[in-house]
């Protein structure tokens, strides 16, 4: 993958390095695991796909509750820090998460935070006739045994159109972001980039799901660090869907 462009996000991931791990939304490892291991029901032995697992927080957690865990992240620096501080059972690779070619591999599969799914739209890109993000979330599916469960988070559109600062940075026709923001570096370093998130409905995310091949189970909303079975809403700035490959 050495001769193809970068994606956006490996510059802000190559910036903040282990410093990612300082940002107040990574605080919630724990109680996230622990609800995605009692929704899923997962045991030790199993095997789990990471979509998009960053440093590797999630991954980690999960290998250290016996549970086979292969992380996949675009950026080099953070599969360098997964690796280093894998525990036993947790096993990582650079890969493009657009490019999965697992099959039936996988007793479930994960993309939480905005680690893949949600960072698919490419700023400038046309409107695709099927969304970026609905490519990763079938490649999920496709990773997962027959009747292996997906879990992904997605930003809200309800909860984040509000919110801007500058209605205008929100592509209306894609459903992204653009925002402008500093991160800081392992040292302490601050510079801006440019970060693109793409935001859902519950509708649109359960049509997803439907495209990829998946049977919609729950459809909650929540906050990273705070996950629970709450119905859907216009507080909360995530969406967690889980469903069941048909």
């Amino acid at each position: 993958m050495s001769d193809e462009p970068r994606h956006w996000f490996e510059s802000a991931a190559d910036h903040m390095g282990s410093a990612y791990l300082r940002y107040s939304f990574t605080r919630g490892t724990d109680q996230e695991i622990a609800f995605l291991v009692e929704t899923l029901g997962l045991e030790p032995g199993m095997r789990v796909l990471d979509v998009g697992c960053g440093p590797g927080r999630h991954a980690h957690a999960l290998a250290t509750r016996g549970i086979a865990v292969h992380g996949i992240d675009i950026s080099h620096r953070f599969v360098e820090l997964a690796r280093a501080m894998a525990p036993p059972g947790a096993t990582f690779d650079r890969l493009d998460a657009r490019a999965l070619t697992f099959d039936s591999e996988f007793d479930a599969a994960i993309s939480l935070c905005q680690g893949a799914f949600g960072l698919a739209a490419l700023p400038g890109s046309p409107v695709p006739v099927v969304d970026p993000d609905g490519e990763i979330l079938a490649a999920m599916a496709r990773a997962v045994r027959l009747d292996g469960l997906v879990a992904v988070s997605a930003f809200s559109s309800y909860y984040q159109i509000p919110a801007l600062d500058d209605p205008g940075s929100f592509a209306v026709d894609h459903g992204v972001n653009h925002e402008r923001t500093e991160l800081r570096s392992e040292t302490g370093a601050v510079t801006e980039h440019d970060l693109w998130t793409s935001c859902f409905t519950p509708r649109e995310l359960r049509l997803m799901a439907r495209l990829a091949g998946l049977d919609v189970l729950h459809l909650w909303s929540v906050t990273p660090g705070r996950y629970a079975p709450r119905a859907p809403s216009l507080r909360e700035p995530e969406f967690l869907l889980v469903a069941r490959r048909a």
